[in-house]
């Protein structure tokens, strides 16, 4: 088998966890697998980069940003590198231009536009292990460039579709996914797989173990995913196509946001294109909307109401009241205090009353819905914040997730 292998940053956090993951590597080499590792920069490693630029200038050129944060990811790969080879091990460190990752232009949070796996594919031919810098790439200008937020897990997974690889494994602080957050409920049980949609609801509503953007790309290349822990040899989680799970659970997992604020209009103007204009003046702000319920005032006007995260609500509120100011809206309530909980699950597509049994669930603990949000495979409910964990262990135990 040809497995590539992912480490964050608290697995290679110091030399010792770079020793402990290189056998790792080794056990897995040893087993008869070729592999291609992907390593992130050992952690607190970028922060203190960043620490350095912002030291000796307010507004750093992002090329120079990335030309330096893209050498913590060379350190640990050459440090890694050196270790396996000092167990016998034949292994070659590559940086992300030399493994043939090219990107788009655009500096600190770039895209993957294709890999030239050959290098890779000819020290793998060779007998070695290939360790790769993830977080970077090239541009066609040669220019260093760094992917964003979760760039190590892209590179993994890009590089896992450009070899072809017959599995992808990111290594991380926990051990799986589970149906909901254990610290929240200890009934939470770790899935033995999960389909890449289920996965990408469960990532945008508020999963922290696996980035959105590596789930697409996994998809898009059908790239076998499993997230496991460094720290001991539990079997992780298979994330992979809908058709390889034979028993697909009606419910595979419950999520919570508690990044959310609710903006609440009265008297919105009745006049064609006016949702148009306070959506795309939005946009223009960079505020992310995500759930939006309109309803008939009593007097024609509308009622408008939509979720925007936590973070983004001082923007959301600007621009609110700009249409306030022009006659367009009568008044706007800003709530911080709610959250959202979801459930999200495959078998919703071919069962019915899975809605229903949330909103039954919700009224016997007489928790109030504010606002409903549903995919084929996902309900999402804003709630009051303070019912947030008692929500999220009665749709566990109404969906007997536990089992």
């Amino acid at each position: 088998m040809l497995i590539v292998q992912k480490y964050g940053g608290t697995s290679v956090g110091d030399l010792e966890r770079i020793r402990n993951v290189a056998n790792r590597v080794a056990k897995t080499a040893k087993e008869g697998n070729d592999i291609v590792v992907v390593v992130s920069a050992m952690s607190g490693e970028t922060n203190k980069l960043l620490g350095y630029a912002e030291y000796l200038s307010d507004h750093p050129k992002r090329e120079e940003v990335d030309m330096l944060l893209s050498s913590g990811e060379r350190v640990t790969a050459a440090l890694l590198s050196i270790a396996l080879n000092e167990m016998g091990l034949a292994a070659e460190s590559m940086s992300g231009r030399r493994a043939g990752i090219v990107t788009d232009k655009v500096h600190t949070k770039a895209r993957i536009e294709h890999i030239d796996p050959t290098p890779m594919q000819r020290a793998i031919t060779e007998g070695k292990i290939v360790v790769v810098a993830g977080f970077q790439g090239v541009n066609e200008q040669g220019r260093v460039t760094t992917l964003g937020r979760g760039g190590s897990d892209l590179s993994a997974v890009a590089v896992a579709g450009a070899l072809e690889a017959d599995l992808c494994e990111i290594y991380t602080d926990v051990d799986g996914i589970y149906t909901t957050d254990p610290r929240i409920e200890p009934k939470a049980r770790k899935l033995e797989k999960i389909s890449y949609d289920e996965m990408l609801e469960l990532a945008s509503l508020g999963a922290k173990v696996l980035q959105n953007r590596s789930v697409e790309l996994a998809k898009k290349l059908n790239v076998n995913l499993v997230t496991r822990s460094s720290f001991s040899d539990a079997e992780g989680t298979l994330i992979t196509k809908e058709e390889n799970i034979m028993e697909q659970p009606l419910v595979s997992g419950i999520a919570l946001d508690k990044n959310q604020a609710r903006v609440s209009m009265r008297g919105v103007a009745d006049r064609p294109g006016i949702a148009s204009d306070m959506f795309n003046r939005l946009a223009e702000n960079n505020v992310n909307i995500d759930m939006i319920i309109q309803t008939v005032g009593h007097d024609g006007a509308t009622n408008l109401g939509f979720t925007v995260p936590k973070t983004e609500l001082g923007d959301a509120k600007t621009v609110v009241e700009g249409f306030i100011s022009d006659k367009e809206v009568d008044e706007a309530e800003y709530d911080e205090n709610i959250c959202k909980v979801s459930i999200v699950g495959v078998g919703m597509k071919s069962h019915t009353g899975v809605a229903a049994k949330a909103f039954a669930t919700m009224a016997q603990e007489n928790i109030n819905i504010m606002m409903i949000s549903t995919s084929e495979i996902k309900v999402s409910m804003v709630i009051d914040e303070k019912y947030a964990e008692l929500a999220v262990r009665a749709l566990h135990n109404a969906y007997e997730l536990d089992k």
